[in-house]
């Protein structure tokens, strides 16, 4: 662990001596100077447990060589299909054309499918080599050992703040468990520590330490909401505990320090050496956080906070946060005027099972002015579907790729124009688009599908550089049994602004999910090593996955009030964000349970056997 990394008589890397891979650092302000002129302060060490996404269906490939054409093609693509492909086209010396990468239907994501691992090196090469078709599918202890693990850090937290609750700065110190080296995404969950430590509130200084120190662990890299869910659990504690201190309610000491919306766009700390910058570019935080008290039914369970009720205590919490999402720098997108008169969108953002070709057929058909069925299909993720693509991670196929088929859909319109006009002898200008059919100012009409042929492929891009941040608040009712440590949770609210919805069906969809995947992750599911550095939760009976039986009932609502500005769709992405704030609330609510018996958890997961140990600790 990271205890045996510090020690500098061990060294995984010879040129490592202290197998430290690095440290990214977070600023805003000057926090020392906060500090300094403060009422409060108050210092806790948090600690999150090593986890992992775990997809419905672990990873596959299947790689062919055609020596004659002196191609490769290779099925099982997911994520980012086009990086992926550059680099394996310089590991095997092929030109980037030689390669093609094909993405699959596949059960899940969520970070860990897509990036680049060995297996995505030695399959090909081992094809090329044999000359003839390799296949390999990855076992579910295979898939424990060897795909990314995620979230396992320490961080020590300050909160400095005024009498009255006002926040005047947060500071600290955190350590990632890396595991044994850095893959292709392993420092961004420490980037966004450091970027997003103070979420949603006017946090005016910032300062925090993020080391990433390497062990003989599986490598960690990304998994829904990275760098974002562990801040979320450390600064809402510490909110909640400040708030107890200082006996202000802790509803009105978070409505009080959220960033207002005549204060966008709001800077974040800047992340160095890497030199990342950014800004929250709109938001009504103050809105969501009402409507999610409003609908959670706040005042009337506040009257439960802290009760021992048929031998179970109850608690309630509440927390804030925002999403980072829709990183460029572009997307791409074409469409094909089909010989039926329909429409092929091809684009190059990824399918995770979160909708993509539902929502990419109805911006095209809207952009269109078409119904949904003249859509003939939507080709997506593939290297060989568009020119280039960047693919689908942190919230962005949506802006990104949909903004793209928007730029497509508009060619695409003009060419159509373009060919009507050269049959009907006048201008692209005086030719009209009605359902189908081109007309020309005489009232003569061509159906689109005898233009078939002579319109050519519409492409389309978009780039931008600038994020969009979507935004919320998730409140919970839980209740603890004290005599078995079992946390249940009995009832779940989120709210977010996501921007312009597009559909409201997959939305909801991927936010239920997400909630979910952070209640396992909060309240079940834990990798554990032995002493000897062996992984003992390698399969689905050591590794707690909740069931159906798990899910409390969640209510999850939508409000668009704030279109992102920087994209023609006006949205802003909302895949992650149902996740991030589950582990602060959660443990909060358990909190407050417990509060006559002075518990604070400090860390996760809030398994039964650990809860109890707190209550047995706390009687004693």
């Amino acid at each position: 662990g990271v205890a045996a990394a510090r020690d500098a008589a061990t060294r995984l890397f010879a040129t490592i001596p202290d197998n430290r891979a690095g440290t990214l650092f977070g600023r805003r302000g000057d926090a020392d100077a906060a500090f300094a002129r403060a009422d409060y302060t108050r210092r806790e060490t948090f600690r999150i447990h090593r986890h992992t996404a775990v997809p419905m269906e672990p990873r596959g490939l299947l790689a062919a060589w055609d020596a004659a054409a002196g191609r490769l093609t290779l099925h099982g693509a997911a994520k980012v299909p086009f990086a992926n492909r550059k680099i394996l086209a310089g590991q095997l010396g092929l030109p980037e054309e030689a390669v093609r990468l094909i993405e699959d239907d596949v059960g899940g994501g969520f970070g860990v499918r897509g990036e680049f691992y060995p297996e995505d090196f030695l399959i090909p090469f081992a094809a090329r080599t044999l000359g003839r078709p390799v296949r390999w599918i990855e076992g579910r202890r295979e898939h424990f050992l060897a795909t990314n693990h995620a979230r396992e850090m320490e961080a020590t937290i300050e909160i400095a703040c005024t009498r009255d609750g006002t926040i005047l700065a947060l500071r600290g110190t955190a350590t990632i468990d890396l595991g044994a080296y850095v893959r292709t995404t392993g420092a961004t969950p420490a980037r966004s520590i450091a970027q997003f430590l103070a979420g949603p509130y006017r946090i005016p200084d910032v300062a925090i330490d993020v080391d990433l120190m390497l062990t003989t662990k599986t490598p960690v890299g990304t998994y829904r909401g990275p760098g974002r869910f562990e801040p979320d659990f450390f600064r809402e504690r510490l909110i909640d505990m400040a708030a107890k201190d200082l006996g202000i309610d802790r509803v009105a000491m978070r409505a009080k320090n959220l960033v207002g919306r005549d204060e966008m766009p709001w800077r974040l700390p800047t992340v160095t050496p890497l030199g990342i910058e950014s800004e929250c570019d709109s938001g009504d935080y103050a809105a969501t956080f009402a409507q999610c008290l409003a609908d959670f039914g706040w005042e009337e369970k506040s009257a439960l906070q802290g009760r021992l009720i048929d031998g179970r205590y109850h608690g309630i919490a509440t927390g804030c946060y925002f999403e980072g999402g829709a990183p460029g720098p572009a997307e791409s997108a074409m469409l094909r005027l089909e010989p039926d008169g329909r429409v092929a969108v091809h684009v190059g953002s990824s399918a995770l099972g979160q909708g993509l070709e539902t929502v990419m057929a109805q911006i095209a058909a809207d952009a269109l002015e078409r119904p949904l069925d003249a859509i003939a299909r939507v080709v997506h993720g593939s290297t060989d579907a568009v020119r280039d693509g960047f693919g689908s991670y942190s919230s962005r196929a949506v802006v990104m790729g949909g903004s793209a088929v928007l730029a497509a859909a508009e060619s695409l319109k003009r060419s159509i124009r373009a060919a009507a006009a050269q049959a009907f002898g006048c201008l692209a200008d005086d030719v009209t688009l009605d359902d189908g059919t081109a007309r020309g100012p005489d009232g003569r009409s061509i159906v689109l599908k005898d233009l078939a042929g002579k319109v050519p492929d519409a492409e389309g891009t978009f780039a931008a550089n600038a994020r969009a941040y979507s935004y919320g608040a998730h409140a919970a009712h839980v209740a603890v049994d004290p005599e078995t440590g079992v946390v249940a949770v009995l009832a779940y609210t989120a709210v977010e602004d996501v921007g312009r919805v597009i559909n409201p069906a997959t939305l909801h969809g991927q936010t239920v999910g997400a909630i979910v995947q952070g209640l396992g992750g909060t309240l079940f599911e834990q990798i554990v090593y032995d002493d000897d550095g062996e992984i003992v939760t390698a399969s689905l009976a050591e590794y707690l996955l909740p069931t159906a039986i798990d899910v409390p009932p969640i209510s999850a609502r939508a409000i668009d009030i704030v279109p992102a500005p920087g994209n023609p769709l006006g949205a802003k992405g909302g895949g992650e964000g149902g996740i991030i704030p589950v582990g602060g609330v959660i443990a909060n609510a358990v909190a407050n349970a417990l509060a006559d018996l002075g518990i604070e958890p400090c860390a996760l997961p809030l398994t039964p056997i650990r809860v109890w140990q707190m209550i047995r600790d706390a009687k004693r």
